[in-house]
């Protein structure tokens, strides 16, 4: 699994969105974000849920969780 700050910060890179563009569109001040992509904090879930949706991915791919079938 990718740190997941490092995943944050790629999959608004990818997206060519600044953090002033992604607090613009969902109210997440930059400086939290900021703080969360260079894994100074960890996120809430409720966070990551709008993040996730945001960029319309699943939960497991914005924390760059890889899931394996059993």
């Amino acid at each position: 699994m990718a740190n997941y700050g490092e995943e944050i910060k790629y999959q608004r890179t990818k997206r060519n969105k600044t953090l002033q563009q992604v607090e613009k569109d969902t109210g997440i001040s930059n400086s939290n974000l900021s703080r969360w992509e260079s894994g100074k904090v960890v996120p809430s879930i409720d966070f990551c849920v709008m993040l996730a949706d945001y960029y319309g991915i699943s939960l497991d791919e914005l924390i760059g969780r890889d899931i394996k079938d059993k």
